[in-house]
């Protein structure tokens, strides 16, 4: 079976033609999807995420508080990350309570570090960001998003990463004339 040519993951229904497809009931494509799907994940799993979840709500909640909530006529910087850090906290309490009899979930597999990747390199953007300007760590970013995370074509992802930056730069600090750092 050949691997799609944007560099992803091979599936079964890779190799049929898009009419085939396009032929499939709905249930016959719910059974393809359900042979398809990576195996359950176990109570384990489930509570760890949940406690994962929680944490990082956890810690958002004292960052927001530590940069002021204010009042909701006078708000302060931290008064929205601190809601959103609520409701964070608020989910992983309902999932690590009522959630552990999902079986819906899935295992942690390769895939499951896609979403950390991304936040790694969102976080190293915001770093560099004052140090460089946008332009370079943007363009990266979404290099990496589009080719590693998203299995897009070089082409298209060069092409692409280079339209945005350059639509960015445009709005920011062309038409708007934000402060945001940049280069040129």
């Amino acid at each position: 079976m050949a691997a799609p040519s944007g560099g992803g993951t091979a599936h079964a229904h890779d190799d049929v033609p898009g009419d085939v497809l396009d032929e499939l009931t709905p249930e016959q494509l719910a059974a393809q999807w359900e042979e398809e799907k990576p195996p359950a994940a176990g109570a384990l799993a489930s509570m760890a995420s949940s406690l994962v979840v929680l944490g990082v709500g956890i810690g958002a909640i004292i960052l927001s508080v530590a940069m002021g909530l204010g009042t909701p006529a006078s708000p302060q910087p931290g008064l929205w990350p601190f809601i959103i850090s609520c409701v964070m906290v608020a989910l992983g309490l309902f999932q690590l309570i009522l959630g552990r009899h999902n079986r819906d979930a899935e295992k942690f597999t390769r895939m499951s570090l896609a979403p950390l990747t991304g936040l790694v390199t969102l976080a190293a953007m915001v770093a560099l960001m004052p140090l460089i300007g946008f332009e370079i760590p943007a363009l990266v970013l979404c290099i990496i998003w589009m080719r590693f995370l998203g299995g897009e074509t070089w082409r298209s992802t060069l092409l692409v990463s280079a339209i945005v930056v350059a639509a960015f730069y445009g709005i920011f600090v062309l038409a708007l004339g934000t402060s945001i750092p940049h280069l040129f």
